[in-house]
């Protein structure tokens, strides 16, 4: 479970990103956040793995008081929560396998890590996480001679090779052409139904966030404005988070 409550996050530039936010997000769910730039989208996103601090208010993850944790701690906690950016940052010139194996690098010692020597479960780790996104013969292809949206693939197969409870995506296809946003997003789809992981993502395409994600939360200027299923969200909703009606092609990249 997430649960924030009254939280404010107001940055050094005296910029009020999030005012009083509260929400609870429970184990399992797929959930797309929307909103224009600057609203507090990323913002909100990256406070559940303490990215970015909150200034005021409790925010709650599995239990643990989130503003409470530091060093190892901090980084035993983040390692339950995996995160997949519009970038893919991977590394190009080496193996799709090795990439998703370094997920596993957290639990390793150190010395074994630097040699690159992972154990046989390890392997089996990274191969099935390959299997759950559909590019397992990919595996021993070097990354930079696959597709961008083979890449992201690679990107969500390493986090899910960690194990981690929730995935965190931050415009995950912002940067793919619209079919294969919509083989990526299914990914996410299998990925959280098949596995139970909680699924909170960024999303720039409105149209993808209704169709893919059950619950949708609107945010304008740091506050909330629509929470509920993606079923229920309509025009004047989306204006409501948008501040103004939305075209055809604006919905595919508002």
């Amino acid at each position: 479970m997430i649960q924030f409550e009254n939280v404010v996050k107001t940055y050094p530039n005296g910029v009020q990103a999030l005012k009083g936010v509260s929400l609870t997000i429970e184990q399992g769910e797929f959930i797309a956040i929307i909103g224009l730039s600057g609203a507090g989208k990323s913002t909100l996103l990256r406070s559940i793995n303490q990215m970015h601090s909150i200034t005021d208010g409790t925010l709650m993850v599995n239990g643990v008081n989130v503003s409470s944790l530091k060093g190892k701690a901090l980084r035993r906690f983040r390692r339950d929560i995996g995160m997949v950016f519009q970038s893919f940052n991977l590394v190009k010139r080496t193996t799709v396998i090795k990439n998703v194996l370094a997920a596993r690098v957290a639990d390793m010692p150190l010395w074994k890590s630097l040699l690159g020597l992972y154990a046989k479960e390890d392997k089996l780790i990274a191969l099935e996480a390959l299997d759950q996104v559909g590019i397992l013969e990919k595996a021993y292809t070097r990354a930079d001679q696959l597709s961008g949206g083979q890449q992201q693939r690679v990107a969500l197969a390493r986090t899910v090779a960690q194990q981690p409870k929730i995935i965190l995506a931050d415009e995950p296809v912002a940067s793919l052409d619209p079919v294969t946003s919509q083989q990526v997003m299914s990914d996410f789809v299998k990925i959280n139904q098949d596995l139970n992981i909680t699924v909170v993502a960024n999303m720039h395409h409105v149209d993808i966030a209704l169709k893919y994600a059950r619950r949708v939360i609107g945010i304008k200027e740091g506050l909330i404005v629509y929470d509920g299923p993606s079923t229920e969200v309509t025009n004047d909703i989306l204006k409501a988070v948008y501040g103004r009606e939305l075209s055809d092609d604006e919905l595919m990249g508002a």
